[in-house]
């Protein structure tokens, strides 16, 4: 198994593991919490499916010829494990830990199958992503304010100049004594700068 494939294993077992350790109460509360990014997550998906599913498809699946996909290590966040294992049936998240015991040949994503994506909820970073032809497309469409003005609200649940959710779930988990390397909003320098500047943090 990969460092990589190991890191993104470890982050579903602590997520699992703190899922279970929050009791009914707790869970409700963290159900409640996402609530509000699953109808975010739920109005890009319609959007993009209205503008560019189609050349998506084409571009990433059948010629192959967008970075989308193509790269074995995607950015993940923790709280886009535990968002998406709040979201799956326990066979879905069974068949992803299980993909990561294997390296999948050449230069693709580790939970990219031959059906498309393993993730119910893909990560933020790979939702968000449109390549050149994809941009234009939407451009075409009109729809370039609608676009710029999801980006600009994913911002308010993922980047910590402000209280966000992707903080406060790492904060919960955190609580619970369950760490991961995918704690980017507790981890990473540049994020921690953010929320030092931002009065987060002392």
């Amino acid at each position: 198994m990969s460092e990589y494939n190991a890191q993104q294993r470890q982050a579903y077992e602590v997520a699992l593991s703190g899922i279970e350790a929050l009791g009914p109460e707790g869970l409700a509360r963290l159900r409640e919490e996402v609530a509000p990014y699953l109808a975010f997550r739920a109005r890009v998906d319609d959007f993009l499916a209205r503008h560019v599913s189609e050349l998506c498809t084409e571009v990433c699946f059948t010629d192959k010829t967008s970075a989308c996909c193509s790269k074995e290590g995607i950015i993940t966040f923790f709280a886009d494990a535990v968002v998406n294992a709040l979201s799956s049936p326990s066979e879905m998240l069974e068949a992803m830990i299980s993909r990561l015991e294997e390296d999948p040949p050449g230069p693709k994503c580790v939970y990219l199958s031959p059906s498309g994506c393993l993730w119910k909820v893909t990560p933020i970073v790979c939702v968000m992503f449109l390549c050149d032809r994809a941009e234009e497309k939407i451009r075409q469409d009109g729809a370039e304010e609608t676009w710029r003005a999801l980006k600009e609200e994913r911002n308010s649940f993922t980047y910590p100049n402000r209280p966000v959710l992707f903080d406060a779930i790492e904060e919960t988990f955190l609580r619970l004594g369950l760490s991961s390397g995918l704690m980017h909003l507790h981890m990473s320098p540049g994020l921690l700068r953010v929320k030092k500047k931002s009065g987060l943090i002392p």
